[in-house]
């Protein structure tokens, strides 16, 4: 399976005119996982958490949206022979792990799964963000690649630039994230790792873009998992261009 890293949006996406069927195309492209793990910017667990195994409701962690936002369901099935094998691959690996058995779904996960999957029919599993140290993650992705051989489908869900108090004058897309955006694109194109783990200092507005990181540390887990497979040399940008003058770039590896 490929390993993806996704711009996931906001609870609004599924009004975007044109985001929702751009990640709708881009999941008809894929092969029908077996199940999903997915890692979301908005899970923050150390040690490394796995949520809920059964079908379980959904984590609203956002505040201040119409009402209808707060009434999406998506009941995939729960994916606990995948949680064991997460388990027993880290833990091999010396990495423990936990269990939050009653943690659904964030908006992170769904609301991105909604578009791609929409008949909720994959088993779908969630893992916390263990750390925020780019290194760190890209081991924990590495040691979670053998599960792609088993047809899971790695998803780090994030947002490509992610400053919304930044965003507060409303002028389009600032120049921070323009330069970024570009930046990452080139690094992307050519594979060039240690610019990436190292983006506060080596990209142009990286400070701005993410004055904290936690929407970008999904991408690490990707290319871990994606690096340790051999398949690096066949990432592409699937989805690109701004949203609310976010960089909404979507990755997909293999």
């Amino acid at each position: 399976m490929p390993a993806l890293y996704l711009s996931h949006g906001a609870p609004p996406l599924a009004d975007d005119p044109v985001w929702p069927g751009e990640l709708a195309a881009w999941s008809a492209g894929l092969p029908r996982p077996s199940a999903i793990l997915v890692v979301s910017a908005h899970w923050e667990e150390a040690p490394l958490a796995l949520g809920a195994t059964r079908t379980v409701p959904l984590v609203y962690d956002f505040w201040g949206f119409p009402e209808r936002y707060y009434g999406v369901r998506y009941a995939a099935p729960g994916a606990p022979g995948l949680a064991e094998r997460v388990r027993g691959t880290l833990r091999a690996a010396d990495t423990p792990v936990r269990d939050f058995p009653d943690r659904g779904l964030d908006h992170g996960a769904y609301v991105p799964l909604v578009e791609m999957f929409p008949d909720a029919d994959i088993p779908v599993l969630q893992m916390s963000l263990p750390t925020l140290e780019p290194r760190r993650l890209l081991d924990v992705g590495r040691k979670l690649a053998p599960l792609r051989d088993e047809g899971v489908l790695i998803v780090g869900s994030g947002f490509f630039t992610h400053n919304l108090a930044a965003l507060r004058d409303g002028s389009g897309v600032p120049a921070w994230s323009a330069e970024f955006d570009d930046w990452g694109r080139r690094a992307l194109a050519d594979l060039d790792v240690d610019a990436l783990l190292d983006f506060r200092h080596k990209s142009p507005a990286g400070r701005l873009a993410h004055p904290r990181t936690e929407h970008f540390a999904p991408l690490f887990v990707t290319l871990g998992a994606a690096d340790a497979a051999g398949d690096l040399d066949g990432g592409r940008s699937v989805i690109d261009g701004f949203w609310m003058g976010l960089a909404k770039r979507s990755v997909q590896f293999g």
